[in-house]
């Protein structure tokens, strides 16, 4: 069936409601406004569904929402746990209640229990409801960062990560073989509330995640001491930050916690800025006059699903605030929970791990070296470090440390096995305090860091391509890469190749040829001279295609400039391929 008559059926079913085919119907004129919505199914990927919200199967509605749900009911009942029930929690965004009350209803109508939090909550604080539930799945109504338009629906499995191999493909396959909207189940709320199939959550859970979050604190006693000489700026970028990161600040005694009041409130809108990310420099506007007001030694920003964390720091010497990158950020967290859980107990576990994305600094590399302990690099996706910490569990060897990737995500502690910027503004925070009995800021830590274990700098170049075109042109770029894999990149000579599709890691200087010993993904990376390196993937929740890149100076200022070097040969090579 083609798109057309696709569009048409949804203009006379039944099934469909008014709303819908009136948005419909005004677009009537237009056909490549429906060839766009109605030319595919939105795709469930391995992280679930993102889409722009809107009427057509290649949109996030609630008949696609409902049509996802669906097939993991399907999959959760074949696998023998519907008995278990599955947790469910939403953000900021434009219909993400609607689409939470529409997943809970659709597994009510299979008999399977919704725990629902009764209003918005981060997404770490839903992965640890999971595994204290004892659910055997959980939804996640958000969009993390994306646009306004935005929405998506991520799916957990027990473990509390997101949902990886073997489940990721066979809830795949459940969702592509409902093919008829028709078929798809859902009941009435009230109906589903006096069965106790549709369950509110709330309070209980957020009171046993925050005393997790707590059980991390290694130093107190520097909090104690200058807590209430820290000056801390923050915002919740309109999310779901909010209410749950000054919760823990202020229970363990930070006092000069200073909220940006005009994007304090939930708002999908996200009227202060095009795009809510705190990877953006225009994220920070706000924050950063707010901190220069309030005098703040850092300037905190959580994206609106409160898994990711923004970070400026200020410069004594220059009275300048510093932007971090995740990168920066987390090699600052690791380094500091690593050095200070040595301290505190005297040696590191002998088993211990820090484990990072294949796309995450070097520098992760280095401080694993130096407190000798694994260094675990994974895909991608913060769920395969989760999965990580559930081989441990359930081999009884390897003792979590510390998990990070470049787009400003970590986790401190497994209460939850995704990223979770409330356990990191905690953690930032304490190490303020730390630092500040020394008689140092955070970026005189970092600066040490980088003296300790060199001046990395790592960096993104990132091209968005739009629609049906843009997808192939995505591909191209990446067909291109594979099958004439470059020999030199600027200064750097490529000293080998790997493609994480193929699963070859390729000497180019003997040939050789290995496995990458990791999933299939469509990733190329390569490994350049001097300890640089260029990594090249299609974005799995935006239409891009990313480019990282990573090399080591000599100071600040050399690091500066060769990454410059690096972005600039890295940006003709990708106009060759346009």
């Amino acid at each position: 069936m083609d798109y057309k008559k696709i569009y048409e059926d949804w203009l006379v079913n039944p099934y469909f409601d008014e709303a819908t085919k009136n948005e419909l119907k005004g677009i009537a004129n237009d056909e490549n406004e429906i060839k766009e919505r109605f030319y595919a199914e939105l795709e469930f990927g391995t992280a679930g569904l993102r889409g722009v919200i809107g009427a057509g199967t290649n949109r996030m509605n609630i008949y696609t929402v409902r049509k996802a749900t669906q097939g993991l009911a399907n999959y959760i009942i074949k696998a023998g746990f519907a008995h278990r029930g599955v947790a469910i929690a939403y953000d900021s965004r434009r219909m993400s209640p609607e689409f939470a009350d529409e997943a809970a209803l659709c597994l009510a109508a299979n008999n399977i229990k919704a725990y629902v939090f009764e209003s918005l909550r981060p997404t770490p604080e839903l992965s640890f409801a999971v595994r204290e539930l004892g659910c055997i799945a959980g939804i996640n109504i958000t969009a993390s960062h994306n646009p306004p338009e935005y929405n998506g629906y991520k799916v957990y499995w027990e473990d509390g990560a997101q949902i990886t191999p073997p489940h990721d493909s066979g809830i795949m396959n459940e969702v592509k073989s409902v093919s008829d909207y028709n078929l798809v189940k859902t009941m009435d709320k009230g109906e589903a509330q006096k069965k106790g199939l549709y369950i509110v959550i709330g309070a209980e859970i957020d009171d046993k995640y925050i005393s997790e979050l707590k059980k991390q604190v290694i130093h107190q006693d520097s909090i104690n001491k200058v807590g209430d000489e820290i000056t801390i700026v923050y915002t919740p970028l309109h999310g779901t930050g909010n209410i749950p990161a000054r919760r823990v600040l202020k229970e363990i005694g930070f006092k000069n916690v200073y909220v940006v009041p005009e994007q304090e409130l939930p708002d999908g809108e996200f009227p202060t800025v095009s795009y809510p990310n705190p990877e953006a420099e225009e994220a920070f506007t706000l924050a950063l006059r707010l901190a220069k007001e309030k005098n703040a030694d850092l300037v905190l920003a959580t994206d609106p699903d409160a898994d990711r964390l923004g970070v400026y720091v200020k410069d004594s010497k220059s009275g300048e605030y510093i932007p971090l990158t995740g990168n920066m950020s987390g090699c600052l967290l690791a380094d500091y929970v690593i050095s200070q859980r040595k301290e505190r107990d005297g040696k590191l576990p002998e088993d211990g791990a820090l484990i990072k994305t294949i796309v995450t600094s070097n520098m992760a590399d280095a401080i694993a070296e130096n407190y000798n302990i694994r260094l675990i690099e994974v895909l991608t996706g913060f769920k395969f470090i989760g999965q990580q910490i559930l081989g441990f569990e359930h081999s009884g060897k390897g003792t979590y440390l510390f998990g990070f990737e470049e787009s400003y995500g970590c986790l401190i502690g497994t209460h939850a096995r995704d990223k979770d910027a409330i356990v990191a503004t905690m953690a930032l925070c304490e190490a303020a305090a730390y630092y500040k009995t020394k008689g140092m800021t955070l970026w005189d830590a970092m600066i040490a860091i980088y003296e300790k274990y060199g001046y990395y700098k790592d960096d993104i170049t990132s091209i968005t391509l739009k629609g049906i075109e843009g997808l192939e042109k995505i591909q191209n770029i990446l067909n291109t890469l594979r099958e004439n894999p470059p020999v030199q990149v600027g200064e750097y000579k490529v000293l080998s190749a790997r493609d994480y599709k193929l699963d070859t890691i390729k000497n180019l200087e003997t040939g050789e040829v290995k496995p990458t010993g990791l999933p299939n993904s469509n990733v190329l990376y390569y490994d350049l001279s001097d300890n640089a390196w260029l990594c090249v993937r299609p974005s799995g929740t935006e239409p891009k295609i990313k480019f990282y890149f990573g090399i080591v100076g000599t100071s600040l200022e050399d690091a500066n400039e060769r990454s410059k070097a690096l972005a600039e040969n890295v940006t003709a090579m990708i106009n060759q391929m346009m």
